[in-house]
């Protein structure tokens, strides 16, 4: 009887501890990152790269992300903290059933009995790769392998670096396998500027003039080139569309969210142009989700960098 009691009070404090994490920090800021970890990690799930989601992050008192959702379990596909980014699956449509397709920065994923691919679905993984994880004070190396799985393979890294009034995600893609990747990657930042509700305080400014081509139901409109709350989003309400009015150029790739009622404010750049572009946010976050589009040759390399600069605005 003892010791089935030490075990099963082994086996609770194992659930109960922390998910594998590291903290990196300089003068201004403070932020927790989530270790990839197929036993143990936040993220289990199949929609989003593993590396380098924020518990939190944390400059000159003001807070940028944390835990946006009400309930979490590991396997839920949004179950993840911003930013965070996603690829479009990788040979979903010529798998048979049984077979393997690919999400970078997951891994090989099994393909069931269903009529099309769903986004939202948690699959099994039937081959999650080699993660290496390198810390250091400032920033966070997250390498991943995914040996040869109908053709295609890759070494996919990332870097998660801060610098002193900003955060920077270094890329690169090197395909390993014989089959040419294409595919695209968005950002899905869930930023939550001081833990303050979506409403009226909070704006989206942009460097065009951006269109909506959904209905955003009285719950926001287009002013010239800013997205702004009309309410304050209650529970249950989401405003989501398509954006367009962005050029080809990189510069159009550049994105302010303002909090008027702390002063918060980030603005995200990259040195890759928009292909897509799509507005989404509940009463939690607000996400503004830039695409880009990459295609890399068997034996070629292609990077891509997203950067953050943090700053402040006057309080209204």
């Amino acid at each position: 009887m003892k010791l089935a009691l030490l075990t099963l009070a082994a086996t609770l404090a194992a659930l109960a501890a922390d998910p594998p994490q590291f903290d990196i920090s300089n003068t201004n800021i403070k932020a927790k990152l989530y270790i990839p970890d197929a036993a143990s990690g936040y993220y289990r799930a199949t929609r989003f790269d593993w590396a380098g989601a924020l518990a939190s992050l944390d400059w000159k008192g003001h807070s940028y992300f944390g835990k946006w959702f009400d309930s979490y379990d590991p396997k839920i596909h949004d179950s993840i903290t911003g930013p965070v980014e996603e690829f479009s699956a990788l040979g979903y449509d010529e798998a048979a059933q049984g077979g393997n397709f690919i999400k970078i920065g997951v891994g090989a994923l099994v393909k069931p009995a269903e009529p099309a691919y769903q986004q939202f679905k948690t699959y099994d993984i039937a081959d999650p790769g080699r993660w290496i994880v390198i810390t250091a004070s400032d920033h966070v190396d997250f390498l991943h392998y995914l040996n040869d799985t109908n053709g295609y393979a890759y070494e996919y890294r990332k870097t998660v670096r801060i610098t002193l009034n900003g955060l920077v995600l270094d890329h690169g893609l090197r395909n390993t396998g014989k089959k040419t990747i294409s595919t695209s990657v968005y950002e899905h930042n869930f930023y939550m500027l001081d833990a303050q509700p979506s409403g009226p305080a909070l704006s989206v400014k942009l460097p065009f003039a951006p269109k909506a081509a959904a209905n955003l139901r009285g719950l926001a409109e287009i002013r010239g080139n800013e997205i702004a709350y009309l309410k304050e989003l209650q529970p249950r309400e989401t405003i989501l569309t398509d954006i367009s009015g962005f050029s080809s150029k990189v510069t159009d790739y550049d994105i302010r969210v303002e909090n008027r009622a702390t002063g918060a404010a980030v603005r995200q750049t990259s040195d890759r142009p928009m292909s897509k572009m799509v507005f989404w946010s509940v009463r939690n976050t607000v996400s503004p989700e830039a695409y880009i589009d990459l295609t890399v040759e068997p034996g070629k390399e292609i990077t891509w960098r997203i950067q953050y600069e943090f700053y402040t605005v006057a309080k209204q």
